[in-house]
Parts: C-alpha cells; sequence; structure tokens
C-alpha cells in the first residue's frame, strides 16, 4: 500500500513562519510536521508519495529518498487546482491501494490503520459537537458513505470529514472527470460523489484520536505542546548539564547541548543538539528549542518554539511565541503575551482580525528577523521574515516582509 501525502500548499495562514519553508517542514517537536505523518502511517505503508509545490526542493533535500525504511517518491502538483487534482498527480507512481493524508495534520497511528483496515475505498471520520463548519458526512444502514453536504446548516449527522481517504487505483478515471467546483478547484469530494453515483461502496472509517489541522501560527504552538505531552516523565540527559542547574518534570537534553550553571528549566521541555542555555537563564514548558539556538543570560522562555539558530541572547522574555529560524532578539526584548481586557488575542490571517481562542498569545516572528535592544512586541504581532526593529521600538502592529 502507498500512501500520497498532500504537501504542496502555499500555507499563507500560517505567514510568516511560511515565507520561507513550506508548511510541512515547519518543527514539531524533534521533527518536522511531515515526518510525524509518515511516523503515523510507516506501519501501514509500504511507500510514500509526496505531493510538493510551494518549495517542494526544499522537501526533497530535507526528507530524502527514504524514511525509515520506506522509499519516498517526489510528484509535482505545478498549479494548485484542488485536491483532486493533487491526488492525481501521483498516478504516474502509485500501481496498488493507497492512503491520502494531509502534510499538515497532526493525527495519531490509528487513522492510518482504520483507513487500511477499511479497504479501499474508505473515508475517514471523527465525532465532532457541532459539524456546521466542517464537511459532514451521512451514513447508511450498514454504516458505509451515504453522502457529503459541506458545512451544512442541518448537519444529518456529527461526523466531520477528516480529510483522509483510501483508494483504489481506479480513482484516477473518476478524477479524470471530475468538474470544476464552485471555487473553481477540482475537489476530492467530487470525486468521492461520483464513486458513490457510480454505486461504488464506500466504507467509513471511525476515528476518535488527535486530529489538529496545524493550520495557522497558534494552531503551531498546540501541535508542540502535544508532542511535549508524549516525551516520558523525568529527565533524559545526553548533552552537558552544569552544575547548579535544576530540572523539573519531563525535560530532554540532547547531545551536544549545553545548559550552563543557574538555570532552571521546568518541563515538559525539549533542548534539541547544539543548543546553548543560560547561564541563569528560566525555561518554562511546553517549550521547544530547536538545534543550534541560544537562549542566554537571564532570558525567560515559556511555552515557545524556537527553530534552530535562533537567539535569545540575554535579559529578554519570550512568551507563547514561535520564533523562525536564524530570528535574533537583542539584549531586553520583552514579549507581551496577554491581553489587560482579559479577552482573547486576535492575530491577522490573511487580511481578517481572528480570535485565536488563546488568552495568552505572544509574537510570531519569521526567518531571520531580528530585534535590535529594548524591543516590545505586543502580543499577537507578527514580525515579518528578515525584518529589524529599531533600538527600543515597541511594535503593536504586524510588520510584513516587504
Amino acid at each position: 500500500m502507498y500512501g500520497v501525502v498532500l504537501a504542496a500548499g502555499r500555507g499563507t495562514r500560517m505567514r510568516p513562519l511560511t515565507d520561507r519553508r513550506p508548511k510541512p517542514l515547519l518543527p514539531v517537536g524533534d521533527r518536522s510536521l511531515l515526518e510525524r505523518v509518515f511516523e503515523t502511517a510507516r506501519d501501514v505503508v509500504d511507500e510514500f508519495v509526496v505531493v510538493t509545490g510551494y518549495r517542494g526542493e526544499a522537501i526533497r533535500e530535507a526528507i530524502g529518498e527514504s524514511y525509515r525504511d520506506r522509499p519516498v517518491h517526489y510528484v509535482e502538483q505545478a498549479e494548485a487546482l484542488g485536491t483532486a487534482h493533487a491526488v492525481a498527480q501521483a498516478e504516474p507512481v502509485v500501481d496498488d491501494d493507497f492512503l491520502v493524508l494531509n502534510g499538515d495534520v497532526l493525527a495519531d497511528a490509528s487513522l492510518p490503520r482504520a483507513l487500511a483496515e477499511a479497504g479501499a475505498p474508505a473515508v475517514a471520520a471523527t465525532e465532532v459537537e457541532d459539524p456546521r463548519a466542517y464537511g459532514v458526512f451521512s451514513v447508511d444502514g450498514d454504516g458505509s458513505l451515504a453522502g457529503i453536504v459541506e458545512k451544512p446548516a442541518d448537519p444529518p449527522t456529527n461526523l466531520a470529514n477528516v480529510g483522509c481517504y483510501a483508494f483504489e487505483p481506479e480513482v484516477f478515471e473518476y478524477i479524470e472527470d471530475t468538474p470544476e467546483s464552485e471555487r473553481g478547484e477540482y475537489e476530492i469530494t467530487t470525486t468521492i460523489d461520483r464513486l458513490l453515483g457510480d454505486g461504488r461502496r464506500i466504507a467509513v472509517a471511525n476515528y476518535d484520536g488527535t486530529w489538529l489541522d496545524v493550520g495557522r501560527p497558534w494552531e503551531l504552538l498546540a501541535a508542540n505542546e502535544l508532542a511535549l505531552d508524549a516525551l516520558d516523565e523525568g529527565t533524559e540527559i545526553a548533552g552537558a548539564v552544569e552544575e547548579g542547574v535544576h530540572l523539573h518534570g519531563s525535560v530532554v537534553v540532547e547531545a551536544g547541548a549545553r545548559v550552563r550553571s543557574g538555570a532552571y528549566v521546568e518541563g515538559p521541555v525539549l533542548i534539541r543538539e547544539g543548543v546553548d542555555v543560560g547561564p541563569n537563564a528560566y525555561l518554562r514548558g511546553p517549550t521547544v528549542v530547536g538545534p543550534d539556538a541560544h537562549v542566554g543570560h537571564s532570558v525567560e522562555v515559556k511555552n515557545s518554539v524556537l527553530m534552530a539558530d535562533a537567539s535569545v541572547g540575554h535579559l529578554s522574555y519570550v512568551g507563547d511565541s514561535v520564533l523562525g529560524r536564524g530570528v535574533n532578539f537583542g539584549a531586553g526584548t520583552n514579549v507581551a503575551n496577554l491581553r489587560h481586557d482579559g479577552e482573547n488575542v486576535r492575530l491577522t490571517v490573511k487580511g481578517d482580525r481572528v480570535d485565536t481562542g488563546r488568552r495568552k498569545l505572544g509574537a510570531i516572528v519569521g526567518d531571520g528577523a531580528k530585534t535590535g535592544i529594548n524591543t516590545a512586541l505586543n502580543a499577537g504581532v507578527k514580525l515579518g521574515a528578515g525584518e529589524i526593529t529599531g533600538l527600543g521600538e515597541s511594535l503593536t502592529r504586524d510588520r510584513p516582509p516587504e
């Protein structure tokens, strides 16, 4: 069985974190989001096919030709024309039953297993309290699929479409005859309707595990929180931890990392290879400090993701934030992460102000951005990739990359 992983999108809702990388390569714990998708499906998939598009070469370079002894093939969706169009790009490679998985959704291994056991064709469904924001399945008396309705005002069931499927190769013939939707795209749900119209029985694989669409910056924080929840209780020390360091809860210090005297770490915290922490730093979980990052003297980091090569040198506070690769915070940079009026923090996504559902959310900082000393970043502000703040600047509005 093949695993076809859709990883072609631009990830515009995740900007500025996707200005210089494809979304499936964003880090979740100790590996990329795409690698986590591979991991969940590895036991039921013999080979992977990754459908790339935006910055596809970066995915090829990061993953290579195999993942844990499973061959990885790549096909390109040169133009984003919908999910059915994306699946169709795999036809030259796929000659057996296959799963369709999303490269930006966090789930657990029971999801691809349920689809594989249901037998192709099959769709994955999960029960939700309010299905009106989803594609909703109706089912026949034998539990097979009866129909799909998108975002219904009066849902027929509470079974939401997870967006993962099992197909036989004949589905490519149905995709070829799939018409454009009202959005001008070729949708895989339309293809499924055609299969139903042709009298094909489609199984419904029920799934009740983790299901997180990692589409917006605060959802990357949520994904990392889930990943760190899975850490074993207690410490795992492969790097250098100096005398006078205090470690509490689940703390992993990878080989090649150094935690200097006076540091206080409250897990769950993952300190990756090559990281330098302290002296006298305070790390509070759930926090991931990425490879070769630097957390300096008298710096506090709480519930945040620092990507590879990021640096928060000294005398700074970073809370509920995401710092991209190579970000450099000047001395005294402080992030606000709480609104004084008690309301949820709002963040701009594709031009719209969106309630994040989080009372605490700090800054979202793109790759290579830098702050001058004593910079203040307001709650929910975005600093674009490569952007720079001035000495003592207070950033209260997003600053996108030029």
